[in-house]
């Protein structure tokens, strides 16, 4: 079993992802109070707080450490600050942690414009900052379309080895499961999801196209309305109005976490205010548990190698008697 440790954890998407292949998560942390509600409902344990409370050398011994630290100051719907916002700061966290600790492999998580962020900077100063501590560091954007999920939703993950281990991303199968797998029944879903009729004529009068049925209709920053066969990004910080079921309601909390992933039995008990904002911030989960299942053949590959390669002993090496 290889332990595992979740920062900036949120809901524990990247946790699940593990988990399903075995992994024992053996700390968490996550300063938002709403998040670590939801995962202690759902994980039976309430993360460590703000990760700058903790010395490094504090933090259990784990084989791999995850992180999914804050997109915000990198990402187009953010002011783009980098590490000029505290929260772009909060990377040099998970490298002293790197440091302290060595873990035998890491997962990073973000938004796709890290890469491009400060004309590739930024970007180059992590990738440095993390092979200088000996790892050996593979990354790719991965869209979540590709991977069984109806949502659009582009993030790069960096993965890295504490040893030169070879590491291929797992190969997309390049479909996704339709709408109406994911979607609720009207009838289901209550009378305050739906908007008015009004906005409904509003948002008919505006949209692109003859939408298809069943259809998420997305409102981009410029107002423009498309309707598709699966959802743009989900964003903590959207409107209320900028993802709608064929033009006449929201989403629910249900469907939200579908569109991540998320097992039937999770459980999400806040507000829908603050539903949408730590489901919008959390991971795609099926994404997560593919590259976790490569991290983890490219560690037990390893292992086993190290296993086949034959002792060289010296006669210093041998116990024995004298004559």
């Amino acid at each position: 079993m290889l332990r595992i440790i979740d920062l900036f954890a949120g809901i524990g998407g990247i946790r699940l992802g593990f988990e399903a292949h075995g992994c024992v998560t053996v700390f968490s942390s996550e300063w938002d109070i709403i998040a670590q509600d939801v995962y202690e409902a759902n994980f039976g344990e309430k993360p460590f707080g703000d990760i700058n409370n903790i010395s490094p050398h504090d933090i259990p011994e784990h084989d791999i450490l995850l992180a999914g630290f804050p997109c915000q100051p990198f990402s187009i719907a953010g002011k783009g600050l980098g590490f000029e916002d505290t929260r772009g700061t909060l990377f040099f966290n998970i490298e002293a942690i790197l440091k302290a600790k060595r873990p035998r492999a890491f997962l990073l998580e973000n938004v796709k414009q890290l890469k491009t962020h400060d004309n590739g900077r930024t970007f180059e100063i992590i990738i440095d900052k993390l092979t200088n501590l000996g790892y050996t560091v593979y990354y790719k954007i991965i869209n979540s379309l590709d991977y069984g999920i109806p949502q659009k939703r582009e993030r790069i993950y960096i993965v890295g080895f504490s040893e030169p281990l070879k590491y291929n991303f797992p190969k997309a199968p390049g479909y996704y499961k339709p709408l109406n797998l994911v979607l609720q029944n009207d009838e289901e879903v209550p009378q305050s999801y739906f908007l008015s009729e009004n906005l409904r004529r509003k948002r008919l009068e505006s949209v692109k196209g003859t939408p298809p049925k069943p259809s998420i209709w997305h409102e981009n920053f410029g107002g423009n309305i498309s309707a598709l066969p699966y959802s743009c990004a989900l964003r903590a910080g959207g409107s209320y109005n900028y993802l709608v079921v064929n033009g006449i309601r929201r989403l629910t909390p249900r469907e939200l976490l579908r569109l991540q992933g998320f097992p039937e039995t999770f459980t999400v008990n806040t507000t829908y205010t603050n539903v949408r904002k730590v489901i919008g911030n959390t991971v795609t989960v099926p994404v997560i548990q593919s590259i976790a299942n490569e991290i983890i053949k490219s560690l037990l590959n390893n292992i086993r190698e190290t296993l086949r390669k034959p002792t060289q002993l010296t006669l210093m090496d041998m116990e024995y008697e004298p004559i």
